[in-house]
């Protein structure tokens, strides 16, 4: 299977995300926040690196849940909205 090449968006995209959680982790030990969002330290540190620009629905979901962040700002983060790096407080 031959994989499409990411777009510069799409790049971005996965930036943002990653700056996102890695915003919220504030620090947090990696490997306890991974295995409360049930993946694997590596894979949290490529999504908080911006190597993985489109993480499955399931992932995203686990560490917004495992960061408490409100899953509609990790949408405004990958689609660029201006206060993406906004978490809510309640």
């Amino acid at each position: 299977m031959v994989r499409i090449p990411l777009s510069p968006a799409q790049i971005d995209a996965g930036r943002r995300l990653g700056a996102l959680v890695r915003d919220a982790r504030d620090g947090a030990d990696s490997a306890e926040v991974a295995a409360r969002a049930g993946i694997s330290p590596e894979t949290l540190r490529k999504i908080e690196a911006g190597r993985i620009p489109s993480p499955g629905f399931g992932t995203v979901v686990g560490l917004c849940d495992a960061l408490g962040i409100d899953v509609d700002d990790a949408v405004a983060a990958w689609r660029g909205a201006a206060d993406a790096h906004r978490l809510r407080t309640g």
